[in-house]
């Protein structure tokens, strides 16, 4: 037996299942599943592609160390490679190889801040050894099936030996994937990923491989019940508008312009806008296109492309998938933005939907989207005789600033178990609040300047908040951007103090520290040490002008439409990323901290248990709410609650 230290994979496979919409573990478990080239190298040597489609085999060694928990395995996305071996190998349906031996390039990628595709990191990195471009064509050719045409003589797939010199290709376009991984990893090393980091990439592969219960009944009626209002809903607007297709944009502008009613746009904010004064018929007309605009049944038919053979939907979360921040971010069925239920009589729906019972549906309901987009949550079920347990934070940002700030009267109102809220208004209105009580009505104020006015807002990010729709008038936004800042001098200090020393890290290249952060430059990134230890990073920072004249710290970044591009921040927004990446790292703490609990999802600061009966909601939540070692100070509170589905309460 070899001394294996490490092994650098690279897998080309072919299943008929769509890898984009199903995600890898449905798409392991398809019949026609298998691996065609197998690419890797040990300790840093020459790479050997093993032809797999064309009979040759991988060597015993190779495939022993596979399940050797001592040699560490290494890929790109190594997620890939851990479930199609595993499948490889022959594991049940439900078990794969144990996640703690390997290692993922991509997450190493990740944490410098840099982008997520193989490709792209390549380029940035300026590797000599670059991602084939024609790769693309290749995986079309042979990894899919293909259509059936005269041509081809009515195949539904291209094998090896329907263009031999392609597939030589195919082999050199494998090789290719593991040098340039190599090299990645050769020019990252001087920033080792922390064994704290991998650690919790371990812990989210394990609830990945886990996955989450769904029941599909549930799902099936949803889809049939959605298609029968979907039609209902289209002949009512067909029979008001006489139009052909009324879902048509252009049709539809064109005929409430022919009913005198001129608009730009049919969003969903503008159209809820005209509902308020259009008049009959056109109201009607506009409520219709609204209900018929709901995408409820999307995330069901997302549940039905991802749920596998244990009616459970596997990999869920992407590790690391913000790149400022390092917090998760959501796959295949996005928990991060599902609809809020708040129908007081959740289950009774949910069963009416579930036994297919249309006709009643429709009697008690008269928004027969809206009802399907409340249930999507309740989809997601505990399985084999377990309930759910989901807890989270209560006001986990405001608390995280206040503690960095060290803003007294808000530590106190957490100290007291206080709302967050009321006493933000009374701090900023010099009154007292209190919900559903004295001043009830300023509640609402203070909760959207605490929401939108912690990391430098103004009255834009007030309006874009909603401030307006809530009824506060045009002239009260400046007023309260004003007040907030007023009742809050540690936080803006805050913001500034931390401006400043990034500015003067970058400029000088030397060391800064404030309110226990540490700056640094080094090679070219600036890194910011959070409390927990773990690092934001920046790549290439520079100091430029702001819109204003100002001076601003601009960086290299994944921007909102995926470029990789300069990107501004200025001291607010890097607040922003400081408190969101330590309450990331609180998340962690506890999903640590309650690993044996069978933890199957978590969403932002929320953590869903799928239970044993006998664990008690109030230990769970005791255990979540602890502090960290790192986190001296900060007071924390979890609360939560059991159900059968689950649900927000």
């Amino acid at each position: 037996m070899m001394n294996l230290k490490s092994i650098a994979w690279d897998l080309e496979t072919y299943s008929s299942v769509d890898l984009a919409k199903c995600g890898v573990y449905r798409y392991c478990e398809s019949e026609d599943f298998e691996i065609l080239l197998a690419a890797y190298s040990v300790d840093g040597g020459a790479v050997r592609v093993v032809d797999l489609a064309c009979g040759e085999k991988l060597p015993e060694e190779i495939l022993d160390a596979l399940e050797d928990e001592t040699v560490e395995k290494w890929s790109y996305n190594s997620q890939f490679e851990r479930i199609c071996l595993s499948r490889f190998l022959g594991y049940p349906a439900g078990n794969y190889l144990a996640p703690a031996s390997w290692r993922c390039s991509m997450v190493w990628a990740s944490t410098l801040g840099l982008p997520r595709s193989l490709e792209s990191v390549g380029a940035v990195l300026g590797l000599e050894k670059q991602k084939l471009t024609e790769g693309k064509d290749l995986i079309r050719y042979f990894c899919v099936p293909c259509r059936p045409t005269k041509a081809n003589g009515g195949r539904m797939r291209n094998l090896p030996e329907h263009a031999p010199e392609k597939w030589e290709r195919f082999k050199a376009y494998n090789l290719r994937d593991v040098e340039t991984e190599m090299q990645i990893q050769e020019r990252l090393s001087r920033f080792p990923v922390p064994a704290s980091i991998w650690e919790e990439y371990h812990l989210d592969q394990e609830i990945n491989d886990r996955g989450i219960g769904v029941d599909m009944e549930l799902v099936r009626q949803a889809i049939a019940v959605d298609a029968r209002s979907r039609e209902r809903l289209t002949a009512a607007m067909r029979e008001l508008t006489e139009l052909e297709n009324p879902n048509s944009v252009q049709q539809m502008k064109q005929w409430l312009a022919d009913q005198g009613m001129e608009t730009d746009t049919l969003g969903k904010k503008a159209v809820a806008e005209l509902i308020r004064t259009a008049p009959e018929p056109l109201r009607e007309v506009l409520s219709l296109r609204q209900q018929l605009a709901k995408s409820s049944v999307k995330k069901y038919t997302a549940m039905e492309n991802a749920v596998c053979a244990d009616s459970r939907a596997h990999g869920m979360f992407q590790f690391y998938g913000a790149n400022r921040t390092g917090r998760f971010s959501g796959r295949l069925i996005q928990l991060q933005n599902l609809y809020k239920n708040t129908m007081p009589d959740l289950a009774q729906a949910r069963a009416l939907v579930r036994s297919g019972n249309y006709e009643a549906l429709s009697m008690l309901y008269e928004d027969i989207p809206d009802t399907l987009s409340q249930l999507i949550r309740t989809a997601f079920v505990p399985q084999n005789g377990r309930k759910f347990i989901v807890a989270d934070f209560s006001a986990i940002e405001a608390r995280v600033i206040a503690w960095f700030a060290g803003e007294r009267w808000r530590l106190k109102v957490f100290e007291d178990g206080g709302d967050i809220y009321c006493a933000s208004a009374s701090q900023m209105f010099h009154v007292p609040v209190e919900k559903h009580g004295v001043n009830g009505h300023l509640r609402q104020k203070g909760k959207i300047a605490e929401l939108a006015l912690g990391y430098g807002g103004s009255v834009g990010a007030l309006k874009s908040m909603g401030a307006l729709e809530m009824g506060l008038a045009e002239e009260e936004l400046q007023p309260l951007v004003d007040a907030w800042r007023t009742s809050n001098p540690m936080i803006t200090q805050f913001w500034w103090d931390v401006d400043r020393a990034v500015k003067e890290c970058v400029k000088m290249r030397i060391p800064t520290e404030t309110h226990g952060l540490r700056f640094d430059y080094r090679s070219a990134m600036l890194f910011i040490t959070l409390p927990s230890g773990r690092r934001l990073a920046y790549v290439k920072p520079r100091i430029g002008e702001n819109q204003f004249g100002g001076e601003s710290v601009t960086y290299m970044g994944v921007s909102g439409t995926k470029k990789w591009e300069r990107l501004e921040s200025y001291g607010p927004k890097f607040v922003e990323n400081i408190v969101q990446g330590t309450a990331r790292d609180i998340l962690c703490y506890a999903m640590r901290t309650l690993r044996n609990c069978a933890i199957v999802a978590h969403v932002h600061d929320e953590i869903i248990i799928e239970a044993d009966r006998r664990i008690s909601l109030s230990a769970v939540c005791e255990q979540m709410g602890r502090t960290p070692p790192w986190a001296k100070g900060l007071k924390l509170r979890a609360d939560g609650y059991e159900c059968e589905f689950y649900q927000k309460d």
